[in-house]
């Protein structure tokens, strides 16, 4: 049908695959939830060639898999509009394709209806209310700052009847098109990538702190802000205000993939806890991670071979104020956000 043609549709349709096993793969959150739930893509095909894995993300988030080889297909969640009757939708195109296993990353209510709709067997976390009637029922579990828990290892767990188990990193694929972008931008010359903005107030570092980052660079260095469209007042102002002679706002101005590209080749990536963070680890490109509001212990820290994570030195009784951070500072100081930067070493 034609709706379920623009709501469920396939991204990217691969050559012959070994149909003995088709998964999909739920992941309707936010890009950096995507970005992070990979990992399973490739434990999943390096413990059993030949699979086929299918995934689910919300619309907007479907740029981030279009190019991957070891995805099938993806399909789309149109949750602004008409979220339900998409939903239902989605529901009757997911039983027809007769999965094998359906994988649930996420904790939330339509995800689950979804889940057990399918026909298939299924696994999940036992937060989800409708996980009682999950084939496997997998613990959501945080850690603590002396052992924590990474999010792919929350993730993994939900596929450990499948593979090894083992600790797998997330992994993109630019096209060779989002590498040729990066390099025209770049020109040759070195060049430092910085995502100031987070859906979050309270995850992002102030702005002032961006700026005075910003005038730390190497003057020979390029400095890139990126982001998405709703970025651009922002990283233009801090722009604006920097004294750094090269400062490029190319927030909204590259796709999801490109954004990947361009920070795979940069000296450093400065970031939030948000979603860039994981595109870096994504790419296994170096990385620097501000932790306002929330902690590293969350399970969110950066996993590329040359990364750090900042936090405040501040000892804060309110901190953290929520697993996502908040709109405003609950108490007005925002002292979460008060770090350092001039002891920050630059690379």
């Amino acid at each position: 049908m034609a709706t379920d043609a623009v709501i469920a549709r396939t991204i990217v349709k691969k050559g012959p695959l070994c149909r003995h096993m088709k998964i999909l793969i739920i992941q309707t959150a936010f890009i950096g939830d995507v970005v992070l739930a990979t990992a399973l893509v490739e434990q999943l095909h390096r413990c059993l060639p030949g699979v086929q894995t299918d995934f689910l993300v919300r619309r907007g988030n479907e740029g981030l898999l279009a190019g991957h080889p070891l995805v099938s297909r993806v399909l789309v969640w149109e949750k602004k509009q008409h979220k339900y009757r998409h939903l239902w939708q989605l529901a009757r195109e997911i039983r027809r394709t007769h999965y094998d296993w359906v994988i649930n990353c996420q904790r939330f209510a339509a995800s689950g209806l979804l889940t057990l709709f399918s026909g298939a067997k299924t696994s999940g976390f036992d937060k989800n209310p409708f996980s009682r009637f999950f084939t496997r029922r997998v613990p959501h579990r945080f850690g603590t700052a002396a052992q924590p828990v990474h999010e792919i290892e929350r993730n993994i767990a939900l596929i450990a009847h499948l593979t090894d188990g083992r600790f797998e990193r997330p992994r993109l694929y630019p096209a060779a098109a989002d590498f040729a972008q990066a390099a025209s931008l770049a020109n040759g010359q070195p060049y430092v990538c910085m995502a100031p903005v987070s859906v979050w107030f309270t995850k992002q570092l102030p702005v002032a702190q961006w700026i005075s980052l910003i005038d730390r660079q190497p003057a020979d260095h390029l400095v890139f802000l990126i982001g998405g469209p709703g970025d651009f007042d922002v990283c233009g102002g801090i722009a604006a205000a920097a004294r750094h002679p090269r400062v490029s706002n190319l927030a909204g101005r590259l796709s999801l993939s490109a954004s990947a590209a361009l920070m795979a080749g940069a000296r450093m990536n400065y970031v939030n806890d948000s979603a860039p963070l994981h595109f870096a680890s994504a790419m296994n490109a170096p990385v620097t991670a501000f932790f306002c509001s929330t902690l590293p212990a969350f399970g969110f820290t950066p996993l590329s071979d040359q990364s750090r994570v900042v936090e405040t030195q501040h000892t804060l009784s309110c901190r953290p104020c929520g697993l996502h951070g908040k709109a405003a500072c609950p108490h007005g100081h925002f002292l979460c956000g008060d770090m350092d930067i001039e002891a920050l070493e630059i690379t």
